[in-house]
């Protein structure tokens, strides 16, 4: 059985149902009343370990004060956090009432599947001001035209760089993919012992970073009729350029497994020109306790490739209620209250990127941002795209199939006949995802 399929997750509420007789609030978002008086409930709240929890929590109590609702939260490890949503949800629990997910890996899967509430009357009301929301991460909380969660935390694609050796080559800031590759050969010829790319390495981690610069060659993961593009000549151009700028340009021996700590601890060692990852993850870079080059980090936008700069900006983690909770107006109140311009504006300041707009406009929100990469997000922000995976039910199991030619063109193997072993295995793949 796939991960909370319909037919359990139905069967799973109707028993629940049967047993409590006490799921008898609003069924979808539509229902929800956004000014019922709620005080005196008690909802409970389950939120991921990440920055944006460690600052909101202190915030909860303002929220309690406003609205006379006793918040309860459960925080847990990512794995964990999957873990009590595998079981449940797929059970038809009440006993969550507003969830922080992953949009980008869960959205599809608990849409699909009935576990949200549809939320698309209340964030189009006026108040709310849904249209402040960047395209790309609400495009990842809808699902066939409804919405059903709230985006609170993204990330784009962005260039970062070090400024001396771009400089002592006598280098201006790649504005292409094809700049990017002569500007590594370059500094690598110049300097041996430095790596002209850095990236992530990790069939599964390499996924999201590589999916830049298959956007922006032109290439993408499934086709409009629900079949495999990553045999495209787009496609393949993408993988090529992607291991070469890894394999090609150092002396040093790959580490095969690198995801996004890794790939970084090399950059902030000093043992690399460029890298090309999360800009949620920037003050990774400067900070001078974590970087031997903390001083000379310069960022840029996503550089073009023959489709365009078309870096990915989504949402990776997101508000949500549970579709069984039975105190929806309460839950409401809490996403509208958490994801207001007002938090966002806070959660700006503090350095996580957030999807409203507004806040990116607000000088006291922005004024410790770099301002290069203030530019890089801005630029990355209306060019990008709004996933950086393929969207299915089975995410995980789709990044090891489309990421296996990514470590072959990085270990300097046969490209092209990984592409069409991977195509083949993705469209059979495709087909099991759909039925």
């Amino acid at each position: 059985m796939k991960y909370g399929s319909k037919t359990a997750r139905v069967l799973a509420v109707a028993s629940a149902v049967a047993l409590t007789g006490a799921l008898v609030s609003c069924s979808g978002g539509s229902d929800v009343d956004e000014n019922a008086d709620v005080s005196g409930e008690t909802i409970r709240v389950t939120l991921v370990n990440h920055v944006w929890t460690e600052a909101f929590k202190d915030l909860i109590p303002e929220f309690e004060k406003e609205t006379g609702v006793t918040v309860e939260v459960t925080q847990l490890a990512e794995d964990q956090l999957s873990d009590q949503y595998n079981v449940k949800l797929n059970a038809g629990t009440d006993e969550i009432d507003v969830m922080m997910y992953r949009p980008l890996q869960e959205g599809k899967l608990f849409a699909d599947n009935g576990y949200l509430a549809d939320l698309t009357d209340l964030v189009n009301s006026d108040e709310f001001d849904w249209s402040d929301f960047q395209d790309g991460p609400a495009s990842l909380t809808t699902y066939q035209d409804a919405v059903y969660g709230v985006p609170i935390i993204t990330e784009r694609t962005v260039l970062a760089y070090r400024k001396d050796l771009l400089e002592a080559a006598g280098l201006d800031v790649p504005q292409t993919l094809e700049e990017l590759e002569t500007a590594a050969a370059t500094i690598h010829e110049q300097n041996p012992d430095v790596a002209g790319y850095i990236g992530r390495t990790g069939k599964s981690a390499a996924v999201t970073q590589f999916s830049a610069f298959l956007f922006s060659s032109g290439g993408k993961w499934i086709n409009d009729d629900g079949t495999s593009a990553i045999g495209s000549d787009e496609a393949r151009g993408a993988y090529e350029l992607y291991g070469r700028l890894i394999h090609d340009y150092t002396d040093a021996t790959i580490n095969p497994e690198m995801s996004w700590a890794e790939s970084f601890a090399v950059f902030q060692q000093g043992q690399a020109a460029f890298i090309a990852d999360a800009d949620s993850l920037y003050k990774n870079l400067i900070d001078p306790e974590q970087s031997t080059v903390a001083d000379q980090v310069g960022f840029a936008a996503f550089p073009a490739g023959s489709a365009g700069s078309k870096p990915y900006n989504v949402a990776s983690w997101a508000l949500a209620i549970n579709e069984t909770s039975a105190h929806k107006d309460a839950a409401w109140q809490f996403i509208d209250w958490a994801a207001s311009k007002e938090k966002t504006i806070q959660m700006t300041e503090l350095g996580v990127t957030g999807a409203r707009t507004s806040a990116w406009a607000d000088e006291s929100a922005i004024a410790d941002y770099p301002a290069d990469l203030l530019e890089a997000i801005k630029i990355n922000g209306e060019n990008g795209v709004g996933q950086d995976r393929p969207l299915v039910i089975q995410v995980a199991q789709a990044r090891e199939i489309v990421g296996d030619p990514i470590t072959t063109a990085i270990s300097g193997g046969d490209v092209n006949a990984s592409v069409d072993a991977a195509d083949e295995a993705f469209n059979a793949f495709l087909v099991e995802d759909a039925e």
